[in-house]
């Protein structure tokens, strides 16, 4: 039963599990995938969009759903959001081909976009000022947690229930998270109403994100000179300067252009990207290091980056503890701190490394994840009033999807272009001939063994060391673009900080306080 006293916690609870079920479904997908090509026949770039699609319908509905909850009501489009999100993923268990697949996965993406925006909101107006940090810092544990589970999660759903499950799953939680919001989450909304929803600059956004998302996901496949790749991002470029120059005449714009004067806001979204870039580009490639080049199976796979995730988990309610009592902005600084450390150690990974070293690393990127993801949040929400609080953590969302997306795409481009140098090398000092084949088998390494094969006459054990070391040279690669990504991002919190200090040296002493206070 609810009750004044302990309604807060029963809607943290429902809303919570909402967010955790949009952030699983990021990264659960990935090991069903081969599963999935199996039982519906798909082709590579069928899984990449089956993959990918997702994270393309959140960015390009993530700030949308944002203002439509500021408007109309969080709770209200909460729900709504939440009920669509659970019958997609219903569907998409259903599906009897790839096509519905994908239609289902953005239908899910299109609805987890609300399970993103709104969730933030709605903790933040359910708590008092004085416990915000704390509070947002469990829900961000529970997202962190989420993104991180999903892959070990998602293998032991397939092998033991099959790929269906790993969506079907979300339906009874949703029900169950649905019951529990009905007795205990509160309506809010803004109090000032606005002249109505921007609907040219909605149009041109979710034109110009998912063109963006697309490109960077699909480029590696499609070449990155090719016509569909160069189309995208010239269609992307024309849509967001149309945006840009639709946005600064509108009367109620849905990104506030006004929003990026405010360093806090600044910081915050530098903070996102960065953090996205980071793990999405190791979460990709780790597993691949742990069962193709260690050997282990998925049970085991999962279990390695525990760590990481239970650090997380562990770390995130006192990191927003302290974001309560210092401010974002120097947890900030520690959390990419802490990538920085994990980055380097994940570039010295070998195929003979001890696990002693890889759970180091795992630990101090699970230091840095805490230490990020809420505090972010909290900087971008000291920016706004409340009352634009969806707003505001739609737009830090977008770049974090963005982050994702294009800092994924980055190190795969790197890690093609040194796998692929390592491999022509070696080949070479063995005297074998490279070709064109030699691309095809780093831009696939869960097949690279096999097409060695088919183009050389190696024996087993030189085809497996040649593996190796092309897949470390470009693993090492990618670890060091995300090592320089978190180094860019202190940079830039330094700056800002910075920046912060002349103007509170400027400014009389109270408004320097009240900057203070928002940080």
């Amino acid at each position: 039963m609810t009750t004044d006293n302990n309604r807060t916690w029963w809607a943290f609870t429902g809303v919570g599990l909402i967010s955790f079920l949009g952030c699983i479904d990021l990264t659960i997908v990935n090991t069903a995938a081969p599963r999935i090509q199996a039982d519906l026949g798909a082709s590579v770039t069928d899984l990449q969009l089956i993959v990918n699609i997702f994270l393309v319908a959140l960015s390009m509905f993530m700030v949308t759903m944002g203002r439509l909850a500021d408007t109309h009501g969080r709770r209200r489009v909460l729900f709504a959001g939440t009920a669509v999100f659970g019958l997609a993923s219903l569907a998409a268990g259903l599906a009897p081909s790839t096509g519905w697949l994908i239609a289902a996965r953005f239908v899910q993406g299109a609805a987890g976009a609300v399970l993103y925006t709104s969730t933030g909101a709605i903790v933040q107006n359910a708590f008092p000022e004085s416990q915000r940090g704390r509070a947002i810092g469990a829900l961000y544990a529970v997202n962190g947690f989420g993104l991180a589970i999903g892959p070990l999660l998602g293998g032991v759903i397939v092998s033991a229930l099959g790929w269906p499950w790993v969506f079907w799953l979300n339906v009874p939680l949703v029900v169950i998270a649905l019951g529990i919001c009905a007795v205990s989450v509160r309506e809010s909304r803004a109090e000032e109403r606005g002249p109505g929803v921007d609907w040219p600059g909605l149009v041109l956004i979710s034109l110009a994100i998912p063109a963006v998302v697309l490109a960077f996901t699909l480029g590696g496949t499609w070449g990155w000179t090719g016509p569909r790749t160069l189309g995208l991002l010239a269609f992307a470029v024309l849509a967001l300067a149309a945006f840009y120059a639709v946005e600064r005449r509108a009367a109620d714009p849905i990104i506030d252009f006004g929003l990026f004067r405010h360093r806090a806001f600044l910081g915050a979204i530098v903070s996102d990207f960065a953090l996205a870039a980071f793990y999405a580009t190791v979460l990709f490639l780790l597993p691949l290091y742990l069962s193709d080049v260690r050997g282990y199976g998925g049970y085991a796979t999962g279990a390695l980056l525990l760590p990481c995730t239970a650090v997380m988990a562990a770390l995130s309610p006192f990191v927003g503890r302290l974001t309560d009592r210092y401010g974002p902005r120097r947890l900030l600084a520690v959390g990419f701190t802490a990538f920085t450390v994990a980055g380097v150690l994940f570039a010295q990974l070998s195929a003979g490394s001890s696990l002693a070293l890889l759970c180091t690393a795992l630990v101090a990127m699970g230091v840095g994840w805490a230490c990020i993801l809420g505090p972010a949040t909290v900087s971008a929400l000291s920016s706004v009033p409340e009352s634009r609080a969806g707003h505001v953590v739609g737009s830090s969302w977008t770049f974090h999807n963005l982050g994702g997306a294009i800092g994924l795409a980055a190190g795969i481009v790197l890690y093609r272009w040194q796998a692929e140098a390592a491999l022509t090398a070696a080949l070479a000092d063995r005297h074998v001939p490279s070709g064109t084949w030699v691309r095809d088998v780093a831009a696939d390494p869960e097949h690279a063994v096999t097409l060695l094969r088919q183009h050389t006459s190696l024996g087993d054990g030189d085809l497996t060391r040649l593996f190796h070391q092309m897949f470390t040279h470009g693993t090492q690669a990618a670890m060091w673009w995300v090592t320089a990504a978190s180094l860019a991002a202190l940079l830039a919190l330094a700056l800002l900080g910075r920046s912060r200090s002349r103007a509170a040296d400027a400014v009389p002493a109270g408004a320097a306080e009240r900057e203070e206070a928002v940080r």
